[in-house]
């Protein structure tokens, strides 16, 4: 007989001497058992304070076997609802566990896909805009510029490749009369843009007061020398 299932036995006063004092040794540690055994004795209390007339006629002789057998049944039913619970704890995981699986897959999958370029920027200008393009044979630097009206003058994109660096640059607008009109400047590093283990291309964008119908061309010139390393026709 175990320290557990004696619970019941204990409460009722079924147990012999030696029985009940090794059951009390186990009390001592066990705290389930002191937890059932509190629960036990409100029982046993109502029952004793029945009437003569409603309690039942006590069997002239218990039968400890049969307690023990339904103290079994009763601990065996609690172990196996405790066992259910934790299956059904378990599934709600593994479920849990696969719906953020399928997020985490479904996000990556997304992250994946290229961005479509933001509206205003110089590559949505360049890929839906007006463009022209040319190659500098002797410098070898390619380029393409896009231009769109505004009320405030002309909005320019420029992609440039084959262009070694260090260098200062400015992109500039020349109208009918041959002045030239600076649209943007940047730096290019040693390692330029557009060549062998290099960024594929430079992209960038300006704006110039002079609208579209008066532009020439453009020219990619260089600042402190005033090279020009490309000529577009606009």
């Amino acid at each position: 007989m175990t320290g557990h299932v004696e619970v019941g036995a204990y409460a009722l006063g079924l147990l012999e001497p030696g029985d009940r004092l090794a059951f009390e040794g186990h009390l001592a540690g066990c705290p389930p058992c002191r937890r059932e055994l509190s629960e036990l004795r409100g029982v046993a209390a109502a029952l004793d304070g029945l009437p003569p007339e409603l309690a039942a006629p006590p069997p002239s002789e218990p039968d400890p076997a049969g307690v023990v057998d339904l103290l079994s049944l009763h601990a065996r039913r609690r172990r196996r609802d405790r066992w259910s619970r934790a299956l059904v704890g378990a599934a709600a995981g593994l479920v849990l566990l696969g719906v953020a699986l399928w997020r985490g897959t479904t996000l990556d999958l997304t992250e994946a896909e290229p961005p479509a370029p933001p509206d205003g920027s110089a590559e949505q200008l360049l890929s839906a805009a007006r463009t022209a393009a040319a190659t500098d044979p002797r410098t070898g630097v390619t380029g393409r510029v896009a231009t769109e009206s505004k009320a405030w003058g002309t909005r320019v994109g420029l992609r440039l490749s084959r262009l070694r660096g260090p260098l200062q640059c400015e992109l500039v607008a020349v109208d009918r009369s041959g002045r030239a009109h600076t649209v943007a400047g940047w730096s290019v590093p040693e390692r330029g843009y557009g060549l062998p283990g290099t960024p594929p291309a430079l992209v960038l964008q300006g704006g110039t007061a002079l609208p579209s119908s008066q532009i020439v061309r453009f020219e990619v010139r260089t600042l402190g020398d005033d090279r020009t390393l490309l000529t577009v026709p606009a």
